[in-house]
């Protein structure tokens, strides 16, 4: 693959936003991982919300919180939250 279509600083590149997580070792701290990885797919930040929050898109132990917030952006008519929700469920 030709280096003109790979940035140099990607490899090191830190969240850009604040994800607001807890502590790891919180109990409401996969909630808080759910949101990051939606509210980040929402700009397009998916890969750097996960190194902040350690999982993957999709994660399996993530479904729950990511159905629970399905159904709010529903309720609220969020189209955008509804929709990256309805990707990480696929």
């Amino acid at each position: 693959m030709s280096m003109a279509f790979l940035r140099d600083d990607a490899e090191g590149e830190m969240p850009r936003r604040n994800y607001d997580l807890p502590d790891r070792e919180d109990p409401d701290f996969d909630r808080a991982a759910a949101r990051a990885l939606l509210e980040a797919a929402r700009v397009g930040e998916t890969q750097l919300a996960e190194r902040a929050t350690g999982y993957y898109w999709g994660e399996p132990q993530l479904r729950p919180y990511v159905e629970v917030m399905l159904v709010e952006a529903e309720k609220a008519g969020d189209d955008r939250l509804e929709q990256v929700a309805r990707r990480f469920l696929a």
